[in-house]
């Protein structure tokens, strides 16, 4: 039988908040041309060669980032095309960025790679919830087709525009890098203004290396073995001296 008590407990289970818990996907939708897919490995894959040692970071391109405050992931998120959290684990199996379940994080660097139909969004929305919400100290956005090429960090709660070097590079606070246009493309920079390079950049690099290394090494053989022939020449036997 159905009584007063058990109809009250019914309709205060019907009506307690449930959060959702585990894993969250990632619903971006598909990046607009080669260009942007390209240019997100790029930024990703020059970082992850760089910082390979560090497990304090999580990077990622074209990842939603779930930030309600009533933790439902119906409402409030955002995709950057690329962004760096700093201060947490490197776990690369994540599915997405669920604020509530990162200890209150937000990105420390977000990079939006503008197109025709998202710079608008970038330049006023988006960087209004980056400045106001996300508190991101550092946004920088890049126009792979025009260049276009601007960031900003946060300086008494309002972004303020980054002044570039004299190569025309943004210093990024928070990466300790500089970010600029090399081949019209958007890279990273040391302090010591050197190019990071990719890991396929890298590889080509050492490789280069150990072929001069090689050739140099050819070369001194091949200057011992003159010498020693004009010895030769001269009645005198290198293997004797």
């Amino acid at each position: 039988m159905i009584t007063t008590s058990n109809l009250s407990q019914q309709t205060e289970q019907n009506h307690e908040i449930i959060f959702p818990q585990g894993d969250f996907w990632s619903d971006e939708p598909p990046l607009e041309t080669y260009l942007h897919l390209t240019q997100i490995i790029l930024l990703l894959k020059s970082l992850e060669w760089l910082w390979q040692d560090r497990e304090d970071y999580f990077a990622a391109g074209n990842l939603t980032i779930y930030y309600s405050p009533k933790q439902k992931t119906s409402e409030f998120f955002r995709g950057p095309d690329f962004f760096v959290v700093l201060g947490t684990p490197r776990n690369p199996n994540r599915k997405s960025w669920v604020v509530w379940e990162e200890d209150g994080k937000y990105p420390n660097v977000i990079i939006e790679i503008l197109s025709d139909s998202t710079a608008e969004t970038d330049r006023g929305e988006k960087k209004q919830i980056y400045q106001d919400t996300f508190r991101t100290p550092d946004y920088f956005w890049f126009d792979p087709y025009t260049l276009e090429f601007q960031g900003f960090t946060i300086i008494s709660g309002t972004y303020q525009p980054i002044e570039p070097n004299d190569q025309g590079w943004l210093w990024s606070e928070q990466l300790q890098l500089y970010l600029g246009i090399y081949e019209e493309k958007l890279r990273y920079f040391t302090s010591e203004g050197e190019l990071v390079p990719s890991p396929e950049e890298a590889a080509s690099q050492a490789e280069n290396k150990l072929i001069q290394e090689r050739q140099q090494k050819e070369l001194a053989l091949q200057k011992i073995e003159q010498l020693q022939e004009r010895l030769r020449q001269l009645g005198i036997n290198p293997d004797e001296t």
